[in-house]
């Protein structure tokens, strides 16, 4: 109990947990707009190509000094930005080969440096092998002062060039128009990218660092279609990962930080991804079943009006064969509709037999309705022959609103007769 509490209270372990807090948390607000562009492949490669602009640093340097990293990092990723951009505009090269080519040689000289690094006589002093997969426990105070101020940084641009990067982001071409400045802004961008990168290496390592941009952004994705509130959860998802990469990292010493931020960061994507309202894909599987059966309903009223039509009354009680000669359905389909159908209120029901209650009418008329509107104005307004249009109105009746039928109806006049000569039905 009193580890615990040690462990609990150390200074050290809050400065750390603020330090990925606030690393994740910078590269989360970046990434939106890197993810709502489709760069995600080009933040993978620029993590990578930082490598050898630390190793360099460090040689040049003799120290581990983060400004000189620093400094390192950002020549060594916007070289990689340029190379790519050169490669993809003036070579037969696609983009995506580009960017791996970029991401192979850039990391490959980036291991090459690194092990002459290590086998010199000062070179497992360096630390410069924790870059890999991230340590932030081991950090120096100094390190972490100069990461959380530049975090802080990388923060406030965001919120000062919001409304421009989104601009950007979403009609670049509208920007263009208008006036603004978007290769500055391009610019702005890709630099504030290569540094939010740069910083989250030493917390997440070069490998996983494409994670720590993107993965949030994808996460908050699932849950709203507004970037300032996608902003807001990616930056929530990726606070909480690094505060729990960080607590374990302490509390297993030799467990790096960064594979279990992206752990967390995984989990929670995972989750988003399956559970999320609206969006998810168990909401999505929900919503299309209910879709289907909804479908299913008012295909069997439709039947059901159909047969009364033939009879000459609405009125009239009918049995599953009756409607089989109208429409086939399956058995099991059929009986589920009628089930929900009868729990609804829309029938009624006398042993084997069924008919319409008072709203289960008014509900058949309205589908029939919207079925023989919507065939009226392919063939007036859109001059389809009137033999190629039912599969196209079996499909509208379903997802026409209230406020396309009253549109269709003002529009077409209030037809009395459909193509084929069938009378619409209204509500009497």
């Amino acid at each position: 109990m009193e580890e615990l509490s040690i462990w609990w209270t150390d200074s050290s372990l809050w400065l750390v947990a603020a330090g990925t807090f606030l690393l994740s948390v910078s590269a989360a607000v970046v990434g939106s707009f890197t993810f709502l562009q489709k760069r995600s492949l080009v933040g993978d490669a620029v993590a990578h190509s930082i490598l050898p602009g630390l190793a360099l640093a460090f040689l040049i340097s003799g120290t581990k000094d983060p400004w000189w990293l620093l400094l390192g990092a950002l020549i060594s990723g916007w070289l990689s930005l340029m190379v790519m951009d050169y490669l993809s505009r003036r070579t037969k090269l696609s983009q995506d080969t580009a960017i791996a080519s970029v991401l192979s040689v850039f990391f490959g000289l980036g291991i090459l440096l690194l092990t002459y690094i290590q086998n010199q006589a000062s070179g497992h002093q360096s630390g410069l092998d924790q870059f890999m997969f991230g340590q932030a426990a081991a950090m120096s105070k100094q390190d972490l002062w100069v990461y959380m101020g530049l975090s802080m940084l990388l923060i406030a641009i965001s919120i000062l060039f919001y409304k421009e990067f989104k601009l950007i982001s979403f009609n670049p071409d509208f920007a263009v128009s208008i006036g603004l400045p978007v290769r500055l802004l391009r610019i702005l961008q890709n630099s504030l990218m290569v540094l939010a990168i740069a910083l989250g290496i030493q917390a997440v390592g070069v490998v996983l660092m494409a994670a720590l941009l993107i993965t949030p952004s994808a996460a908050a994705r699932s849950y709203t279609d507004r970037l300032r509130s996608m902003i807001l959860i990616a930056s929530l998802i990726a606070g909480v990962s690094a505060l729990i990469g960080t607590a374990i990292s302490f509390s297993a010493p030799g467990m790096p930080t960064g594979p279990w931020i992206v752990m967390g960061l995984s989990v929670i994507a995972l989750i988003s991804l399956f559970l999320a309202p609206n969006k998810g894909i168990l909401s999505r599987v929900l919503l299309q079943r209910r879709n289907q059966r909804k479908i299913s309903d008012e295909n069997v009223l439709k039947a059901f009006y159909h047969f009364g039509e033939r009879q000459g009354t609405l009125a009239k009680w009918m049995e599953l064969e009756d409607l089989n000669k109208v429409r086939e359905f399956r058995l099991e389909e059929l009986q589920a509709a009628l089930k929900r159908l009868l729990r609804k209120g829309h029938l009624l029901r006398q042993g084997g037999r069924y008919q319409f209650s008072r709203a289960g009418l008014d509900e058949a008329r309205r589908i029939v309705r919207l079925h023989r509107l919507w065939e009226m104005y392919l063939t007036t307004r859109l001059r389809l022959k009137s033999d190629h249009i039912h599969p196209i109105a079996e499909t509208m009746e379903h997802i026409i609103t209230p406020e396309i039928e009253a549109q269709l109806l003002e529009d077409l006049d209030y037809p009395e007769k459909d193509p084929h000569q069938s009378p619409i039905p209204y509500q009497s």
